[in-house]
C-alpha cells in the first residue's frame, strides 16, 4: 500500500529535504518495537537508520532493498581527539 490506503497505488512527491542519499538495504534487524536498517551507500559507506518495526514493516525492507535515504537534522556534531 504505497499510499496508506490504496493498495496497488503508487504516489510520487517532491521533498524539501536536501540530503537525499541513495542506497542498498544490506541487513535489517528487528527488536520489539524498532527496527536497525543498514544501507550502503554508493562508495561503500554505510549508514544506519533506526526506524519504527511498523515503518519497516510497511515498506517491506529487506536486503537489497533499493532506498532512498533522506537526512533531515537540526544539528549535526563533530569531535576531535584532544
Amino acid at each position: 500500500m504505497a499510499d496508506g490506503k490504496s493498495p496497488g497505488i503508487v504516489v510520487t512527491m517532491k521533498l524539501s529535504t536536501r540530503n537525499q542519499l541513495a542506497g542498498t538495504v544490506t541487513e535489517v534487524a528487528h527488536g520489539s518495537v524498532m527496527s536497525t536498517v543498514k544501507v550502503e551507500l554508493k562508495g561503500g559507506d554505510v549508514i544506519t537508520a533506526s526506524i519504527t518495526l511498523e515503518a519497516a514493516k510497511e515498506l517491506e525492507l529487506a536486503a537489497g532493498s533499493p532506498v532512498i535515504v533522506l537526512v533531515k537534522s537540526t544539528e549535526v556534531m563533530l569531535a576531535v581527539e584532544d
